[in-house]
């Protein structure tokens, strides 16, 4: 899946975070729920615009992200 023929990001909407083409629902939101405990069909019955293509194509955003080669770690306390 190409993710980005499901998601945007473009200065005037949502302060450039990347959204959903078409809505105001940053893909933040959509993880921030998956890792609340949503399901997908939870999603798509709060958001019935919300297809499940563009859950997924969210969650390969993500994967994207952090495939990156930078990495930042947090120093644990010890």
């Amino acid at each position: 899946m190409d993710w980005r023929e499901y998601i945007e990001q473009r200065p005037e909407v949502m302060m450039g975070k990347p959204v959903i083409k078409g809505t105001r629902l940053t893909a933040e939101f959509i993880l921030e729920r998956l890792g609340d405990g949503w399901s997908a069909q939870a999603l798509m019955e709060s958001f019935p615009e919300f297809q499940p293509e563009q859950i997924q194509a969210t969650q390969a955003y993500a994967a994207a992200w952090l495939a990156l080669d930078e990495t930042l770690f947090h120093k644990t306390g010890t």
